[in-house]
């Protein structure tokens, strides 16, 4: 599913990547959004045929940055809209509901877990509900972070070696 998600996103930018640079740019925004994450950015910059090292930088950067924003904030974000947007408000509780049906495989083992959810690249896991769940538990801040990253940067080896080997083989 993140493949032909990527593959759409990449095919939105079209003429977009046609300066060395723009890849990059693709890859990274790819690399913030929800659900594709660090994940659709490899396969979005092994589509592109971008040079593998340079593209994991970018891509676990733009996975990296929303991190601190999601604990600090996103439960304070959620109480307010569900008190005063009805309509965001039901499809924010669907979104906690969702995570909270994933969160026993991250309260068993807490931060390994977390690195764990995180690092497998599974659909409906990766750092963006990893830190979700982290934040509804109240779990440190700090450990949490820490978790996440470590949890991408294993997404991310796995990523490369889909990418770059099971994918890039596919695609030349």
């Amino acid at each position: 599913m993140a493949q032909k998600i990527t593959k759409f996103v990449v095919g939105i930018f079209g003429s977009f990547t046609s300066l060395w640079y723009d890849k990059y740019i693709v890859m990274f925004i790819i690399s913030l959004l929800p659900i594709l994450e660090l994940r659709g950015g490899l396969i979005a910059a092994a589509l592109m045929k971008a040079p593998m090292i340079p593209s994991f930088i970018v891509c676990f950067l733009g996975n990296i940055i929303p991190i601190p924003f999601i604990l600090g904030f996103i439960t304070k974000i959620f109480d307010y809209i569900k008190s005063n947007c009805k309509r965001l408000g039901k499809w924010i509780i669907k979104l906690e509901n969702k995570a909270n049906s994933k969160k026993k495989q991250i309260e068993r083992l807490k931060y390994l877990g977390l690195v764990l959810f995180v690092g497998i690249p599974l659909p409906g896991t990766g750092a963006w509900t990893g830190c979700l769940i982290a934040a509804m538990l109240g779990m440190d801040k700090k450990k949490s972070a820490l978790a996440a990253v470590a949890g991408v940067i294993m997404a991310g080896i796995i990523m490369l070696i889909f990418s770059y080997g099971v994918l890039g083989v596919i695609i030349n």
